[in-house]
């Protein structure tokens, strides 16, 4: 009988208490800790049957022709058959055997149904889900937007998932399927064209853009003086860290972006659409800061507009919690080599997505070729899928390679509304709400009905809170606003909630031939806004900047909340396809994609975000290029996976030298400095400087702003005394303290330690007595007053801290034993109980690297040194010498516990090492251990 995954889509909630948690847990142990009678023999079939036949023959209904699925020593599949239909049939299949469980979760994170799976816990997320509408944007977009082929590939999918699916029941589905069965009785559903389009909305979420750091700078407003929060937020340094696209201009005739600043010869055609909203009027105000700290002008009603804020910020962290962190390490590196400078005369691509670790990895390797291609067979692709969806997302085929970094692009603005029952204030008077009902299904009995209300402008995110049901008397705007009344609602405006066509972008590039068929592709990814990398096998190398970029009105940059009852505060339209940033054949010779800015804000007529990445890791990527091509130097293979893992600190080299020179008196904390001297700034996983700069800077960043931010942003837990935010009493009065505890989730805390806060100390290097320096006395402490003084403090901090987390002997200190990965399932393995989370869950691995390192294994310094964000795959491309292309996955092919390909790349990942990656029929043959015929 063919082997079994078994689907079932569900998370697993934040808490689980009470009998069910109980259940689970007495159930497990009988079965695997006793291991005696039914219980073992529960625990070995279940796991065993989980497996996936790799050998043998499977009869698929729906395949018109055989097809062949051959797997190498690592369990990665590579798919051949004779029409598209039948190839994405059997990637549907396949998919399903390897990972249904994490497919079936992602269905019912998308479609806001996590309740079905675990229960009440999970409604406030479903309700918020719902509110946002993933699903039925994705319901739109199949029904409206894709083309015909499109469809069919879909289905074709679908088709494959659900015969893999047919007659299998839950106790042959998968280890997840058979502990959530002690508790629920749940059947998953097929599987629709529907569920593979809605996770692009998934995606897009995760990378949206600046929307945390537009709440941030709103809740600084409660303690920050409009020029404070401009310190926090520096301009971004183009004398530092150069952008992606160098050269070029907008033609003002021609209205398009040429890469060398001629009129360009591209013909095709694309216009920004006016926003819903209305006005396309030039002109109004947003929102301004607040009182600044102890000005005297904070209020009650002040503090309540702070409330809406830190309640949505609460809401958002329970989203990224299923899917990942969304901030300033969310990114990726991605760069591309000219011929003219590789050792293999052809381009050299290499592309490492950073996202939150997850197991199994967000990744499926896998490739997908047709036996000839053909007009009805027309795909030979290999790379990085996504499980749940059809196509290649990241790779290569047989003329051009790709790869993707976060363009940043601010696509999100929240927007103030006034509301009342019977509507919304908009610049035309009251406008009636857009309502619609929801049911949720909670597992083991029960429902709950939500209503969702939009204005012109988006859903109303504020009505998914109980913090947010009042928002106060007073926000912070600088012009006239109407009456408050009870306050407030907060509405979300976001390009991935309107219907596009991203899906038909990815079957484009999959088959394009030239950066032509490349740009095409490009230009129907709508979101998320990428940056895309090419590179061919003529040897040419190429850049496009795509996605619905808003063009908004005058006087609004999206860095605030904006006024929803102003007129002109909408979106005047996109930014069009045209007039997007690209490169193709830079003079350099190469191009480099880090999250950094695309183009000098300076030469580039639209706005495209206020909010880039700094630059730290594109600017080490490109001065490490620039070091090894000099006086004619080549780059190899082995070059590009050797500056993939390359561990320098920027802020290390900043802050360093003036950490030695600080005269330290105490010997304990003398040794400690010691380990500094001589220090290369690398973060290597045995390095002791590594630990102990990484501890300091986290404890200069703490007492130089951690503790001068309002609680919204601080660590959940963390308690300080503090001054109210509409004090204007004297600093040392300290009758006049408060005592506030953060409330921020620790991956989303301020401080980050990002590459953002690198630019702020730097700009402050030079400022030996700013207010920023300043830190109160405490009972073990003096008070600082300058730079020097508050290094000092952060210095004998960190010895101390280190001191208890790593041991008295400076000498037995490691960065990797600070910076650890754990990865952990998503769903069962997070919150659950510890046998589950013993069984599903691996690690931890010590690790290099570290926060806007090109080895971007990323950390919160508010929150501690735990790696929270990955290099979620590496690879490097051989343009044209496809065989000799390398590439890794952070975990491994399947999403089954006890398989030997669960973790099986994780160790070569974490040493920086590639596997080999078969492409021609050859190579593939050679690599091949095991071969699956399904047939008709």
């Amino acid at each position: 009988m063919p082997s079994n995954t078994t689907a079932s889509s569900a998370e697993k909630p934040a808490r689980r208490r009470g009998r069910r948690a109980r259940l689970v847990v007495l159930a497990l142990v009988l079965a695997l800790v006793a291991g005696v009678g039914c219980g073992a023999y529960w625990g070995v079939s279940t796991v065993r049957a989980s497996f996936p036949q790799t050998t043998g023959t499977i009869k698929l209904k729906g395949l018109s022709a055989p097809v062949d699925v051959k797997r190498d020593a690592n369990g990665i599949p590579q798919l051949y058959a004779s029409t598209d239909e039948d190839l994405f049939r059997a990637q549907g299949f396949v998919h399903a055997q390897d990972r249904f469980w994490e497919m079936d979760v992602r269905r019912h994170v998308t479609a806001g149904r996590l309740s079905e799976m675990f229960g009440a816990g999970q409604v406030e997320t479903d309700a918020f889900l719902r509110t946002l509408g993933w699903h039925r944007v994705a319901q739109q977009e199949f029904d409206e937007k894709l083309s015909p082929e499109t469809k069919k590939y879909l289905q074709s999918y679908a088709d494959g998932v659900n015969a893999y699916l047919a007659g299998r029941d839950n106790s042959e589905i998968s280890l997840e399927y058979a502990a959530l069965g002690l508790t629920n009785d749940y059947k998953p559903e097929k599987w629709t064209p529907v569920d593979s389009v809605a996770w692009l909305k998934a995606m897009a979420w995760d990378l949206r853009g600046n929307m945390q750091d537009e709440i941030d700078r709103s809740l600084m407003t409660s303690r920050l003086s409009e020029q404070q929060i401009k310190q926090l937020y520096p301009a971004y340094p183009y004398d530092l860290h150069q952008p992606v696209v160098t050269a070029g201009a907008l033609d003002d005739d021609a209205k398009k972006w040429d890469p060398k600043g001629r009129p360009s010869s591209d013909s095709s055609d694309s216009s920004g659409s006016s926003d819903s909203s209305g006005s396309s009027s030039q002109g109004g105000a947003g929102l301004g800061s607040g009182p600044g700290a102890g000005s005297g002008s904070g209020s009650d009603a002040g503090q309540g507009a702070q409330t809406q804020l830190s309640g949505l910020s609460d809401v958002l962290d329970r989203v990224p919690a299923l899917l990942g962190p969304n901030g300033n390490g969310i990114g990726s590196n991605s760069w591309v080599v000219s011929g003219k400078y590789t050792t293999t005369d052809k381009p050299l691509l290499a592309n490492d997505p950073h996202l939150a670790p997850q197991l199994p990895s967000l990744w499926a390797q896998m490739g997908l070729h047709c036996r000839a291609v053909s007009e009805k067979c027309s795909f030979d692709v290999s790379g990085y899928t996504f499980s749940g969806m059809p196509g290649v997302v990241i790779g290569h085929n047989e003329d051009i390679a790709w790869g993707f970094t976060n363009l940043g692009a601010d696509v999100t603005d929240l927007y103030l509304e006034k509301i009342s029952p019977t509507g919304w204030t908009s610049g035309r008077g009251i406008r009636p709400f857009k309502v619609r009902e929801e049911t949720i299904r909670i597992a083991g009995g029960g429902s709950k009905k939500i209503t969702v209300r939009e204005t012109d402008h988006g859903p109303l995110i504020s009505d998914r809170s109980a913090e947010l049901e009042r928002v106060g008397e007073r926000a912070p705007v600088r012009t006239p606003a109407p009456d408050r009344g009870n306050g407030f609602g907060v509405a979300l405006r976001w390009t991935a909630l309107d219907p596009g066509n991203t899906m038909d972008a990815v079957f484009k590039l999959n088959r394009a031939k030239d950066f032509a068929g490349f740009r095409a592709a490009a230009k129907d990814f709508d979101v998320p806004s990428q940056n895309l990398i090419y590179a061919d096998a003529e040897g040419h190398i190429g850049y496009q900047a795509p996605g619905r970029i808003p063009v908004r009105a005058e006087g609004f940059d999206g860095s605030m909340p904006a006024p929803g009852w102003n007129p002109t505060s909408g979106w005047k339209g996109y930014i069009p396809f045209d007039e997007l940033p690209y490169e193709y054949d830079p003079k350099r010779g190469y191009i480099v994609t880090a999250n950094q800015a695309v183009v000098d804000a300076e030469k580039y007529p639209y706005l495209i975000t206020k909010d880039y990445g700094y630059g730290s890791r594109s600017q080490r990527i490109n001065d490490i290029i620039e070091s090894k091509i000099k006086d004619g130097g080549k780059i190899s293979t082995d070059d590009m996976r050797t500056m993939q893992t390359d561990n320098q600190s920027e802020i290390a080299k900043l802050l360093t030298p003036h950490l030695l020179r600080i005269d330290v008196s105490d010997p304990h904390v003398r040794e400690a400095q010691k380990l500094l001297e001589g220090w290369d700034y690398t973060q290597e996983p045995d390095s002791g400087a590594a630990a102990y700069f990484n501890a300091v800077w986290r404890h200069v960043l703490k007492l130089a702003f951690g503790n001068k931010l309002p609680k919204e942003l601080r660590i959940r837990g963390e308690c300080l005394n503090v001054r109210p935010a509409d004090s204007t009493g004297p600093v040392d009065d300290l009758n006049s303290l408060v005592r506030e505890c953060g409330q921020r989730d620790a991956d989303s805390a301020q401080p980050d330690g990002g590459d953002r806060w690198y630019e702020v100390v730097r700009g402050l290097m030079d400022d030996e007595d700013s207010e920023w320096w300043q830190s109160p006395k405490t009972r073990k402490d003096v008070a600082t007053t300058t730079r020097d003084e508050l290094l000092a403090r952060a210095m004998k901090d960190a010895r101390w801290e280190l001191t208890a987390e790593l041991g008295k002997d400076v000498n037995s200190w490691s960065w990797g034993r600070l910076h650890q990965l754990t990865l952990k399932n998503q769903t069962l393995g997070t919150e659950g109980p510890d046998v589950l989370r013993w069984m599903l869950n691996r690690g931890p691995w010590n690790l290099g690297g570290g926060e806007a390192a090109v080895n971007a294994t990323g950390w919160n310094a508010a929150g501690g040194y735990d790696v929270i964000w990955v290099p979620s795959m590496r690879m490097v491309v051989n343009v044209g010498d496809w065989d000799k292309s390398r590439w890794i996955n952070l975990t491994g092919a399947s999403g089954h516990a006890y398989s030997a390909h669960y973790t099986d790349q994780t160790d070569k990942w974490a040493k920086g090492e590639l596997l080999d990656w078969a492409y021609s029929d050859k190579a593939v043959e050679a690599a091949t251990e095991d071969t699956l015929a399904l047939r008709p």
